[in-house]
């Protein structure tokens, strides 16, 4: 019986879900936004509300409390400078997880875990994604002009 248990195992040793933990959540820093099981997407959720409160304060002995589970000092830096002071005012719930129905290959349930507020980062994200697609087409087509007019003119 699994009474007063506070957390999931998720088919993992120890050793194996700490790290699972640690890379799932500097994932998300990084990219403010991922896909995962539910059940995964809940758990990493406790560890990250956390992690961004320590952010909130900032102070050296928080820092260090943070790279105890993320090793990444990029990423801490992000979390610090970025995300933490944009939650100073917001006292939790910073996560959000959005179901996504069941995977075809397994029938696991999906997930989106994505931190609140960043919306616009993505849709900028997304924006200059599509801008620099734009941009190659068009440097595309001005190469096969080129090509054509030298064509031509031989």
């Amino acid at each position: 019986m699994r009474h007063r248990k506070s957390f999931k195992k998720l088919g993992r040793n120890p050793s194996h879900r700490k790290a699972l933990v640690s890379n799932v959540a500097t994932a998300l820093f990084e990219h403010k936004r991922i896909k995962t099981t539910t059940v995964k997407a809940k758990e990493i959720r406790r560890t990250v509300e956390k992690l961004i409160t320590f952010a909130k304060s900032g102070s050296l002995a928080d820092r260090r409390q943070v790279l105890r589970k993320i090793r990444d000092k990029r990423i801490v830096k992000i979390l610090f400078d970025e995300i933490g002071p944009m939650y100073k005012e917001r006292s939790g719930g910073y996560t959000r997880v959005i179901k996504l129905g069941r995977r075809r290959g397994d029938g696991a349930e999906l997930a989106l875990l994505e931190l609140v507020g960043f919306e616009g980062v993505l849709l900028d994200r997304q924006k200059e994604k599509e801008d620099a697609r734009a941009k190659k087409e068009e440097d595309k087509a001005k190469e096969e002009e080129e090509k054509k007019e030298e064509a031509a003119a031989e």
